[in-house]
């Protein structure tokens, strides 16, 4: 899971898995499996990374690295 910030301020953590774009509008634009849209404060590489290390982390703990 990643820690992602509302435009309000509002921190939340979204499942990386329920992602299925980000995009720049120029606010960040996560749109979520179902069709949800969340706008938040975090560029859009930096969204990226968190869900490449999400990920990392997930396959590291599988392979017991």
């Amino acid at each position: 899971m990643i820690r992602l910030t509302r435009l309000n301020g509002h921190v939340f953590v979204l499942n990386a898995e329920m992602i299925q774009e980000i995009e720049a509008t120029p606010d960040t634009i996560v749109t979520l499996n179902n069709g949800q849209k969340i706008m938040i404060r975090e560029p859009v590489e930096e969204v990226r990374q968190a869900v490449v290390a999400y990920k990392r982390e997930i396959f590291q703990r599988l392979l017991g690295a």
